[in-house]
């Protein structure tokens, strides 16, 4: 394995994922995603971190010094604007590439290592195009490669009760809210790439994936709204603050994804998430953020845990292990290479087992839309205009309709969806 990109998310989940996987592969890590009955063909499977790339020497270096220090094993660091070129030319037989760059910079390395015969496992989004993602499928499809990403909502234990059990009983759904608010410092400090993306592109991907991976949802249309105030005011940035999309489908359904990077630093958890589904027979409230563990503690403040995400588990020996939904989806993915490659699978025989490319080709075309969408409204919104631009999504492909535009109406995706 190699992998690229140790930012925020890289350095941390699928870092510790990694690691646990060098020391006991991945059989022990199977049951929770209902894979145990494959546990002992993957006994023999060792995973080794060959190769790290990231921008600047110095963050390679100290991502090949943490595995080292956490495996024994030391991969060989890379660094620049494109280093998977290096970790190609210089790891022949590699398997698997982790890609974990800025949601803009996932396709380069993407559509690489596909032309190498590497597998994937990308961070979510997969893309921020149509184009792109068709380009990806293809490429993935005809090299007879696996493409996983990782979209951890689908494995939340709540998510499986809400999608699995209970959304059945409710008849036909009618509508429904996801909220992702991502802490302030993310935009202004630790991502430096803000105004390449935006908080509904960057998280509200995961909800987007999760009602139309259930729910089989087709979009039909897109609105989208964005304020730029704070971020752009106090910070310098020319980067959205917050996000409000609203998509219909095909069945009648509508959704709303609200979403900003503005949550202050003293906010008792990392991020602040929950969703709801109205339907014809009932609904159903969920608060991600809330799981019911709650504490405060003098000139610390009031704090609440996730322990479903991602936690740690102390061994005999003192090191840790890692568990959570947040390594489910990772693991997954993973097993869906091991099967190409340890029993003779083709990747088409498991298209729609994972969260895989072709899974992502309709959530990358609401991101796409929404995009446009956001852009073309907060241009419109400055000049004193009213923010009316949508965009309609099928046969046709993606077409945005602006009333102050000459053109009211054009194509920016002109395949079927």
């Amino acid at each position: 394995m190699a992998q690229v990109g140790y930012g925020m998310f890289g350095s941390d989940v699928i870092a510790g994922s990694i690691w646990d996987l060098q020391r006991n592969g991945i059989s022990p890590f199977l049951d929770r995603i209902g894979l145990d009955d494959w546990a002992k063909d993957y006994g023999n499977v060792e995973f080794e971190l060959c190769a790290v790339g990231t921008r600047s020497e110095a963050s390679a270096v100290k991502a090949c010094n943490e595995n080292a220090s956490q495996t024994g094993r030391r991969p060989l660091p890379f660094h620049g604007e494109a280093p998977w070129d290096d970790i190609f030319a210089q790891v022949p037989d590699l398997d698997v590439l982790i890609v974990a760059t800025p949601d803009h910079l996932h396709t380069a390395p993407i559509l690489a290592a596909l032309k190498s015969g590497v597998h994937i496992l990308t961070e979510k989004p997969m893309c921020l195009s149509l184009s792109e993602a068709d380009e990806i499928i293809e490429l993935a499809n005809s090299q007879g490669l696996i493409v996983g990403v990782d979209m951890h909502k689908r494995y939340d234990p709540d998510h499986l009760k809400i999608f699995r059990e209970l959304s059945p009983q409710l008849g036909a759904p009618l509508y429904a809210r996801g909220v992702l608010e991502e802490p302030l410092e993310v935009a202004t400090t630790i991502f430096k790439w803000a105004e390449q993306s935006d908080p509904f592109t960057y998280v509200g991907i995961h909800w987007i994936d999760l009602f139309m991976h259930y729910l089989k949802l087709v979009p039909m249309s897109v609105y989208a709204l964005g304020q730029k105030k704070r971020l752009r005011d106090e910070f310098g940035k020319n980067a959205f603050d917050s996000c409000q999309v609203m998509v219909s489908h095909t069945n009648g359904m509508t959704i709303i994804y609200e979403n900003n990077w503005l949550t202050p630093a003293d906010f008792e958890a990392p991020v602040n998430q929950e969703s709801q589904m109205v339907a014809a027979l009932g609904k159903i409230e969920s608060d991600s953020q809330y799981r019911g563990l709650r504490y405060w503690i003098e000139n610390k403040g009031s704090r609440t845990s996730n322990t479903h995400f991602f936690r740690k588990v102390r061994r005999p020996d003192g090191s840790e292990t890692s568990i959570g939904y947040g390594k489910d989806s990772i693991i997954d993915c993973l097993e869906k290479v091991c099967r190409v490659k340890f029993q003779g699978a083709r990747a088409a025989d498991l298209a729609g087992t994972y969260p895989d490319a072709a899974s992502q080709r309709l959530p990358t075309a609401v991101v796409d839309a929404a995009r446009n969408v956001l852009h073309r409204n907060q241009e419109h919104f400055e000049a004193n205009r009213s923010p009316v631009v949508t965009a309609g999504l099928g046969a046709a492909g993606i077409t945005i309709y602006d009333p102050h535009a000459k053109l009211t109406s054009e194509t920016i995706y002109s395949s079927p969806l």
